[in-house]
């Protein structure tokens, strides 16, 4: 694995970002002291289901955007 200085580092970082996301690790030392290691970047995939995994299995009332309609003007128009 290569080490370089900070200097170096800060001078060649675009290089050295595209080493690393190609898959080259590397650490960046002070005065030839390991202080951080640099990996590339995985992205993980997801395994979130998307919109729709319930489809078929819920049912919605067919007064869905009526519900509760009453009581809740009900609330609004209610004196204190």
């Amino acid at each position: 694995m290569h080490q370089y200085n900070i200097h170096s580092a800060k001078t060649n970082l675009s290089a050295l970002v595209e080493k690393a996301s190609a898959g080259e690790s590397f650490i960046i030392a002070k005065a030839g002291k390991p202080m951080v290691k640099v990996i590339p970047y995985l992205q993980q995939e997801t395994t979130q289901q998307r919109i729709g995994f319930l489809k078929g299995q819920i049912k919605v009332p067919a007064d869905f955007n009526t519900m509760g309609q009453d009581e809740i003007v009900g609330l609004f128009e209610a004196s204190t």
